[in-house]
């Protein structure tokens, strides 16, 4: 090659790094956003319509003297702060084997939010849907393929996601923990997690395109159970404008709060199990160790409870009293919450053993109970066994939210019943029919299908769409409905209390099984073990 040839060759090669370092530096900063703590660097998706922030942190890593403490502020940082990859996940066991992460690893240091944008125009002031995971309290994560938000994000809504403390780091009570906080309070440290996050979105979102005065707090399972708690909370009511619960409220039948002694007690012990004399000790003992020792027990024993500061009282007072968050409610559960399996444990699900069941459990109701989960055949008493297993587990817990804020909240209340039961893997070998089980909603909520290799159909699809629709209308509004999607009525007693259902047919019905739920309400609350 002759020496001007070898010259231009150089130049236009330097034009095109020129080129392409111009395309990236502005690629890079319409990505870039100022948070009060710093500058974070996000990405696009691959249509580029939805800017992408993973891992922001919005509270200091709860670690050293910070354990089992509320939630501290981030310490700010000069640089600009990659936000390109999922913060890790809280410290957990496998308790779940349908949950997958894509996170680094369970970690004390966890306290991070991401967050999925149409636009960072401080403007644009788009509705804001904040979403927490469920996962019984004590696993879970932001990471997990089936609620990622930028699918969500397309239907013009802010999503945003993030990760709280569970089970021993998120709940642990003890005396020394109530005496050395300024609020005489111990445990709940994941719910004040939830608070913490959503002071963080009052604070920044609006540098993310999102409006502040519009912010919709939806969850699912422990993530609904949150809903409920941060709409009674004095800490956070405040702090945002709708509610969104699927399956599940403090309102069981069982007492599912315990008292502030009572999770003390459950401390002490524990403390002692593992031979700490001291709270000093107990923050001296590695992350690993305590989740091992919590391994070799219930993952359950540490409880929410009534600490006098996120819970003044316990939450149906709240409620019952009208000092709840007067917002809009969108509320329901799944037709199959719960199975047979979990009433007949070891015994033969036959009609007489049902039978029997009733009249044990609930003695002199029995009778009355029997009319409402009939049990002629052996098939149909494993029908009513599977609705009151859902019932006891969610599904009462639901009703009872939706009814308490009908009856005190003074805005307008929808509820749904997910009725699609998603198709099985080909190897799947459950002898049972498929059914519309707990947490199956997710996937179509956020228009996720794809993360979950199952065969899916094209009517699967059209709900998935229907019903991310219906939750984004609803994040805007208030009300789930478009001119363009079947009327989903309010619930209230003037037209039966109706019910969405959601499956290949929707369609609104009234309540066909009220009299089961107002039965259960009348009895006596279940002391739980």
């Amino acid at each position: 090659m002759s020496q001007p040839l070898r010259s231009r060759a150089i130049l236009l090669a330097l034009a095109a790094a020129s080129f392409l370092i111009v395309v990236a530096t502005r690629a890079d900063s319409a990505d870039q956003v100022k948070t009060s703590a710093g500058s974070v660097q996000g990405s696009t998706s691959s249509d580029g319509r939805i800017h992408v922030f993973k891992g922001i942190p919005y509270a200091a890593p709860p670690v050293g003297d910070l354990r089992w403490k509320a939630p501290q502020p981030v310490k700010p940082w000069k640089d600009v702060r990659k936000a390109t990859e999922f913060g890790a996940r809280c410290m957990q066991t496998r308790v779940y084997g349908d949950m997958g992460f894509r996170d680094g690893g369970p970690s004390e240091d966890c306290l991070y939010l991401n967050v999925w944008t149409p636009s960072l125009s401080k403007n644009a002031h788009l509705p804001v849907m904040f979403w927490v995971y469920g996962g019984g309290f004590v696993a879970g994560a932001s990471s997990e393929p089936r609620q990622d938000g930028e699918v969500l994000a397309h239907k013009g809504v802010v999503v945003v996601s993030f990760n709280y403390r569970l089970g021993l780091f998120g709940f642990y009570a003890h005396p020394e923990l109530t005496k050395e906080s300024p609020h005489h309070a111990s445990g709940n440290y994941g719910l004040l997690d939830q608070v913490a996050a959503l002071e963080w979105v009052r604070k920044n979102i609006a540098d993310f395109g999102g409006d502040p005065k519009n912010v919709t707090i939806f969850g699912e399972s422990a993530g609904s159970f949150s809903v409920s708690a941060l709409m009674a909370s004095p800490l956070s009511k405040n702090l945002f404008h709708r509610a969104i619960g699927e399956s599940g409220a403090f309102f069981g039948r069982s007492l599912r709060l315990k008292s502030l002694a009572d999770a003390e007690k459950v401390g002490s012990d524990f403390a002692a199990s593992v031979g700490a004399s001291s709270l000093s000790a107990m923050r001296a003992k590695s992350a690993t160790d305590l989740l091992d020792a919590v391994a070799k027990g219930s993952p359950f024993r540490f409880p929410q409870d009534v600490d006098g500061y996120f819970f003044p009282e316990d939450p149906r007072a709240i409620f019952e009293s009208g000092r709840q968050a007067h917002v809009a409610l969108l509320a329901g559960w799944n037709h199959d919450e719960g199975n047979y399996h979990m009433i007949f444990a070891k015994e033969e699900p036959t009609a007489k053993n049902f039978v029997e069941i009733a009249h044990k459990w609930f003695d002199d109701h029995a009778d009355e109970f029997l009319k409402l989960y009939p049990a002629s055949t052996d098939e149909e008493a494993k029908r009513s066994a599977g609705d009151l297993g859902g019932d006891q587990f969610i599904a009462f817990s639901t009703w009872k939210w939706l009814e308490l804020q009908l009856a005190t909240g003074g805005s307008p209340v929808y509820r749904y019943e997910f009725d699609d039961a998603p198709p099985r893997a080909a190897d799947d070998k459950n002898p049972d029919p498929p059914a519309a089980y707990h947490s199956a909603e997710i996937e179509f909520v956020f228009e996720a299908l794809d993360s979950k290799p199952l065969p899916w159909r094209p009517e699967d699809k059209k709900l998935s769409d229907l019903m991310s629709s219906y939750w984004s209308n609803f994040a805007k509004t208030g009300d789930p409905n478009s001119d363009d999607l079947p009327h989903w009525p309010a619930y209230s007693p003037k037209d039966g209390y109706q019910v969405m259902h959601l499956s290949f047919e929707s369609h609104a019905a009234p309540d066909a099984h009220r009299q089961r739920y107002l039965f259960l309400d009348s009895l006596p609350p279940r002391p739980q073990p």
